[in-house]
């Protein structure tokens, strides 16, 4: 693969503190929920970002229709500057895009984000578009993948756009541990990549040299995402941290492998904080020191966990590693997926 990322952006609504939102909103929620408290406590964030804060709105009784149309709303405000940001950060223009991608499982509208937002920035009229729909978090990887292909074989630049409002989701309040979990981690964000031929970037210098991918269907039930009358409804079981933990050393070994790598090779890890627990098998299972995944500690804390978006802005927190970089997500299926950055 000769595809290269030369640009970052990033678009992150209100900061809100984790203990805030605890007392302000969740305590009550949560009231009946003797654990809920130390799960908020143990989740590994100290502030994250939502469009809908509940400290300000209670939007847990909205119907689905209510939480799309405010998904439009705020997406596209958010994906512009995301995007912008990266094409800046390239040094290009919008008209200079071949591709367009756009990567998220919070929202929906047609016509998408990737039409709405290409003719707000001014990409060209003949511009492809992608949208990758429901994936989960590791929609960033296959995003990366698909953009990086056409780049190679078109020889013309390409934009993903991962945009995730998991706060228009709140639910009502349950006595399921995996909603308090839920609750406790995730966040919203809007991070964007540019991908440009090898001869031809100008920003960054990382090309994509590698994706592996790996899906367990059994365990399908352990990680869902379900549309409901009253947004959509995240099914999370404790077991996904030993489902990864089977799978996560042959994934890496097939990724490294075949650039002909090893894991001490590999000067950064920009791996999806799904939990505190998921850094903790990934760390265990692969034999890493815990400061090898301090970028993805360090993203937890002060963003949350943002679905498909939070892949990429490891990433960035990792823009000056001096080596390989492999980066790793996990979401339903229960799927794995990883892939490969070389210094251009």
């Amino acid at each position: 693969m000769s595809a290269v990322l030369t640009g970052a952006g990033r678009a992150l609504p209100t900061t809100i503190e984790q203990d805030a939102v605890w007392e302000g909103f969740f305590a009550g929620h949560y009231a009946d929920v003797r654990a809920a408290r130390r799960v908020f406590a143990s989740a590994g964030v100290r502030r994250r970002h939502a469009v809908a804060n509940p400290l300000d709105e209670d939007i847990s009784g909205w119907s689905t229709g209510a939480r799309m149309q405010r998904y439009v709303q705020e997406a596209l405000p958010l994906g512009k500057q995301a995007v912008a940001a990266a094409l800046d950060d390239a040094g290009l223009a919008p008209g200079d895009v071949g591709l367009f991608a756009v990567a998220t499982c919070t929202g929906y509208a047609t016509p998408g984000l990737d039409i709405r937002l290409a003719s707000d920035l001014g990409m060209p009229p003949g511009l492809q578009r992608l949208l990758v729909g429901h994936m989960g978090c590791y929609a960033a990887i296959p995003g990366l993948a698909a953009v990086g292909d056409y780049v190679e074989a078109r020889s013309r630049p390409a934009v993903l756009l991962c945009c995730e409002l998991t706060s228009l989701h709140v639910q009502p309040p349950v006595r399921e541990l995996d909603q308090v979990v839920a609750h406790a981690l995730f966040s919203d964000a809007a991070t964007a990549v540019v991908l440009e031929p090898r001869w031809a970037g100008r920003g960054q210098r990382r090309r994509l040299a590698g994706v592996v991918a790996r899906t367990d269907p059994s365990t399908a039930d352990h990680m869902t995402w379900d549309v409901t009358d009253l947004g959509f409804r995240m099914g999370l079981s404790p077991r996904v941290p030993d489902v990864l933990s089977r799978h996560v050393g042959d994934v890496v070994d097939e990724l490294l492998t075949g650039a002909g790598l090893r894991i001490e090779d590999v000067a950064g890890w920009a791996v999806h904080p799904g939990g505190p627990r998921i850094l903790d098998v990934v760390r265990d299972r692969l034999g890493l020191a815990e400061e090898q995944l301090a970028a993805s500690r360090h993203v937890l804390a002060e963003h949350g966990n943002c679905s498909s978006a939070t892949v990429l802005l490891v990433l960035e927190e990792l823009a000056d590693a001096d080596g390989p970089v492999v980066a790793m997500a996990f979401g339903p299926g229960l799927t794995l997926y990883a892939a490969l950055l070389l210094p251009a």
